[in-house]
């Protein structure tokens, strides 16, 4: 099958600024610059990473920091998650409704940090288990001074311990502002934070806050170089900390930008000259410092057992201290030694290109399904396949740290022996650009692109390059040209979007309305596309997701008050309204299922499949414009990819976060017998799939039984037609492995060269073979169609190039730059 590919789509994902980790320790979640939030996991019986939700929140309010906690009786178990803001705002996120709430007006000061004070009455949590959430290890987390009440020890064992938790009381807050002040709210059950006191104004800008173990004290970081001791309770100054070295780099230059309490009394500072200094709270004195970083350095976090504490800064480096304890005194004698702790420099690791701006570490496997004990037959060769480490350290309860800026992408490590292992990268394609691809249109049967940007749409057609005509079979390049341009109203951030099949018709939803257009081709000789707005029903709310019906007559809407709408194109009247339930009603009833976030149609235009952000589906006849089935979140992961193939409408394929394929005969309810036979028994390869699976493709001829599945670092060719191919762990590891060895090991010069060989390469491979079989790529891709039954279409971007469109780093060049 030749296989075309295209690089010119424009790609420029936003920097992370703040990451936290939920109260049991199961997820994290990543604010990004542009005011959107992600919430990552690894689903039950995995160790892959998967971007559950994204909540589109106000791009101006530019987020400062978050906090996840247990607060109050409301909430799931992963607890409730506040961010605060530049403009002096915090804002709590609803995860089940998708939305961004404000709970404090903005105070007039940017606020630069929160910290959430620990419990003080405590409830013991055993491990449960969650509908929402695959882990239930609950622990106590307050920013990322993590307060967990846990025991210490040398050797790390974090796995086996049970954590305390308060879930009952009101739980305080503190602020620290911009005017030189610390404000202490209460978060409560009300969907607002009730003040609670102000600390005296000291001279700079508070930057940096953390509470004690016990909660009884405040600790204050400043841009006078000043660190701070309070009371809590009474809002007194117990002692002030100069922070420069010997005297060196205090005063207004030099800024406290986070300090990290531990249970053992050890206060740590990290700060503007790129020291990070460990100071004995009860009486502010330095026990220990260094000064391996060459920048700022930004963020620490500190491992469950709170004897290993990490830093990253502007220089890009995490780096790693440990706790060791040494005697002093005569060697002879013991017994009068005295035995002190001393913080040591283990070692450092560089993931990212940029800036590190945020650190948290989280415990997030709940289960692990077990592997055959038998060997595995591993090619020979110099290089181990990337990620090979990770699935060595990445198991049941193991602690990790996760890393984030302003390259964009966000790195897991392992707490526990971090200098072992390499990092392991969470997301290979940060903020992928939503693309819609429609074949066969009304205009001359062009194929026409649809990409997604946060403020506009563009349409675009694809023209395939002297490959067909010069007979070869190998596919090449695929050049695009842009047809027309569409702006969002007042630059409103776009949520989703969507194309008709006919490409006549398309639309998109911002955070206050959908809206529907018509595109046309001008006049003979003018060259010139028009755009008409088309009509919608009044009232409609803002969608989560939408989709045209396969025949273009109708245009499906998942509103943001999780009903579904059907509207007929023609007409703008509104057809029926879907309630999506558990189980079928006459009667109408009240939305109370999580919001829709993906939709599927089936070519014959009788079934809609709807899927909610946790996981569960919902089939919907439209014929007869009533709810068929209701299918529960499988093993707990949510769904990735969906779709019904052409060649049969009964059919519902799905692909879920922990690397499952389901085919469900959607009209006789039941699970389909391919997947009765090899859903439990999919090939180990399978299921160590590199990278979040983000898309299927389905080819148009009739004959075909096999579907595309593709992910941003690699596609797998699954043909329902054939047996499933018993696991051969060799071809296994040296074909994968060896695949993504060369992504790894290929120099720049010559992409062009190699990507037309690449496709003859693909190509070949696809004519020949079995089934499961993978194909990696050497850049990240954001889409993959089929542009007809004997062609398909890869869009990539080189990571080089995207990483052209980031501020340049503060303390090194990158690449030569």
């Amino acid at each position: 099958m030749p296989i075309y590919r295209n690089s010119s789509i424009d790609w420029k994902p936003s920097p992370v600024v703040a990451l936290a980790t939920s109260a049991d320790d199961s997820q994290v979640a990543a604010a990004r610059e542009d005011g959107s939030l992600e919430i990552w996991l690894v689903s039950p019986g995995t160790s892959g990473w998967h971007c559950q939700l994204t909540v589109h929140g106000d791009p101006k309010s530019r987020i400062s920091s978050l906090v996840w906690c247990h607060a109050g009786k409301m909430g799931l178990p992963g607890g409730r998650l506040f961010s605060s803001s530049i403009d002096g705002s915090v804002s709590e996120w609803d995860l089940y409704d998708l939305k961004q709430k404000i709970v404090l007006r903005s105070i007039d000061f940017s606020i630069w940090q929160m910290a959430v004070a620990p419990s003080n009455s405590s409830l013991m949590h055993a491990v449960t288990n969650s509908d929402h959430i695959g882990n239930g290890y609950l622990n106590d987390k307050s920013n990322d001074s993590d307060d967990h009440e846990t025991s210490e020890s040398e050797n790390d064992s974090d796995s086996d311990e049970l954590h305390e938790q308060s879930v009952v009381e009101d739980r305080r807050v503190a602020l620290a502002c911009d005017d030189g002040c610390v404000r202490i709210y209460r978060i409560t059950d009300s969907d607002e934070l009730i003040y609670h006191r102000s600390l005296p104004r000291v001279s700079g800008r508070v930057l940096s806050v953390t509470w004690s173990a016990d909660g009884n004290m405040l600790y204050s970081g400043s841009s006078d170089g000043y660190i701070r001791s309070w009371d809590a309770k009474l809002g007194y100054e117990i002692y002030r900390i100069t922070v420069g070295l010997g005297g060196l780099g205090s005063g207004p230059e030099l800024c406290i930008w986070s300090l990290l309490s531990l249970r053992c009394g050890t206060l740590v500072s990290a700060d503007s000259t790129g020291s990070v200094q460990f100071w004995d709270s009860r009486h502010g004195t330095l026990l220990q410092a260094h000064s391996f970083h060459k920048g700022d350095v930004n963020a620490l976090a500190a491992a469950p057992s709170h004897n290993r504490v990490f830093s990253t800064g502007s220089d890009g480096q995490l780096i790693l201290y440990k706790a060791s304890c040494e005697s002093i005194g005569p060697n002879d004698d013991l017994s009068s030694s005295e035995v002190i702790k001393k913080w040591v420099y283990v070692g450092s690791v560089r993931a990212h290109t940029h800036d590190v701006r945020a650190l948290t570490v989280a415990v997030p496997i709940s289960r692990e399904d077990p592997l055959p004990e038998d060997k595995v037959k591993r090619s020979r060769g110099r290089e181990k396949p990337i990620d090979f480490s990770y699935h060595k350290w990445a198991h049941l309860g193991v602690p990790m740290l996760i890393s984030a800026g302003d390259d964009t992408k966000l790195f897991a490590y392992c707490a526990n022996e971090f200098t072992k292992f390499s990092p392991h990268e969470i997301c290979p394609a940060p903020q992928r650009v939503p693309i819609h691809l429609v074949h066969n249109t009304i205009f001359s049967h062009t194929s026409l692109l649809l990409v997604q940007y946060s403020c506009r749409l563009d349409i675009l057609s694809v023209h395939l390059e002297n490959n067909v005509e010069s007979r070869s079979s190998s596919g090449g390049h695929a050049s695009t040209s842009l047809l027309v341009q569409v702006k969002s109203k007042a630059s409103r951030k776009i949520i989703c979007s969507t194309i008709s099949n006919s490409g006549m018709l398309f639309a998109y939803s911002d955070h206050v309305k959908p809206s529907l257009f018509e595109l046309k081709k001008g006049k003979v000789g003018q060259g010139e596309w028009i755009i008409n707005k088309r009509q919608l029903p009044r009232k409609l709310q803002f969608a989560h997701s939408m989709i045209f019906s396969y025949d273009s007559s109708q245009l499906i809407i998942a509103g943001h008050d999780r009903r579904i709408y059907v509207v007929d194109v023609s007409s703008s009247e509104l057809l029926h309204t879907f309630t999506p339930c558990h189980e079928e009603h006459d009667r109408e009833i009240q939305p109370s299922e999580p919001p829709i976030t993906k939709m599927f149609t089936s070519s014959d235009g009788q079934w809609l499949a709807a899927v909610n952000c946790f996981g569960d589906v919902y089939i919907f006849n439209l014929e007869i414009q009533r709810q068929h089935w209701f299918i529960s979140r499988l093993e707990g992961a949510s769904v990735t990819a969906a779709g019904f193939p052409p060649q049969n409408n009964n059919v519902l394929i799905i692909t879920t976060s922990s690397n499952q394929v389901y085919v469900f005969d959607v009209e006789a309810k039941q699970l389909g017998e391919w997947s009765m036979q090899h859903t439990f028994v999919l090939p180990r390869r399978y299921q160590e799939f590199p990278g979040e699976v983000i898309g299927l493709s389905f080819s148009p001829s009739p004959s075909s039984s096999s579907v595309i599945i593709y992910s941003a670092r690699a596609m797998c060719v699954i043909d329902f037609g054939r047996p499933v191919d018993p696991d051969d762990e060799t071809d296994m590891v040296s074909g994968q492995g060896s695949a993504l060895r060369k992504i790894a090991s290929t120099p720049i010069n010559g992409r062009l060269k190699r990507k037309l060989r690449d496709c003859q390469t693909e190509s070949n491979k696809l004519h020949g073979r079995k089934n499961f079989e993978f194909f990696a790529f050497r850049d990240p891709v954001l889409f993959i169609g089929h542009l007809s039954k004997s062609s398909m279409l890869i869009i990539d971007k080189p990571w080089l190039e995207v990483v052209k469109t980031f501020d340049a780093p503060v303390h090194r060049h990158i690449y030569g730059t």
